[in-house]
């Protein structure tokens, strides 16, 4: 059993909660100290490993017990974290539609869960869910022009800063992503 020293309840909360309110909880917290965040959202999972890589916390591991997802974190000393960024390139969700209805050639890439994409997506979008993103990366070209999104562009954050790390040049956040997209949209039957 993991020695935890607080424990965060984000049951029923969707991205970016889950690590908006870790990283309110760890700045309170002692270096050394575990935190333990409880989450449904199976986004959770890939959302908070690539939140403590970034920061420089570390992600002890996950148990999942009845649809909770239990996250182990460890507070890094200063001296080992790094600063939150940003990827610096993004697009709106207006700018995104008028360049999808004058024929621009880029790729949707959607980050977020599969439920999500099925029930709410941009035409053309293609589905790679961010804990799936590293290991499919096969299916961009380098050379291709991205426009990456998520529910609230937190997500898609994390894969543009991914993929730039990766050699994309061409990569825009989309934001505020699908939480406020009046563009064109399909779902599964």
């Amino acid at each position: 059993m993991i020695q935890t020293n607080r424990m965060l309840n984000c049951e029923g909360l969707a991205c970016p909660m889950p690590v908006v309110r870790t990283k309110k909880t760890m700045e309170e917290m002692k270096a050394g100290e575990v935190l333990e965040v409880r989450a449904t959202d199976n986004g959770s999972v890939a959302d908070l490993q690539s939140w403590a890589s970034r920061t420089g916390h570390q992600y002890i591991g996950m148990k999942e017990e009845g649809g909770v997802f239990r996250h182990f974190l460890r507070k890094s000393p200063e001296n080992e974290t790094k600063p939150e960024t940003k990827h610096p390139h993004v697009i709106g969700n207006e700018e995104l539609n008028r360049r999808m209805a004058d024929g621009a050639a880029f790729t949707i890439v959607d980050v977020r869960e599969p439920a999500e994409y099925s029930f709410h997506r941009i035409p053309g979008a293609i589905s790679i869910p961010l804990g799936e993103l590293e290991q499919k990366l096969d299916l961009l070209p380098k050379d291709g022009e991205y426009a990456v999104v998520c529910r609230t562009g937190t997500r898609s954050d994390l894969a543009c800063q991914l993929l730039a790390e990766r050699g994309y040049s061409a990569v825009r956040n989309v934001v505020p992503g699908m939480s406020a997209w009046e563009g064109p949209a399909e779902r599964d039957e």
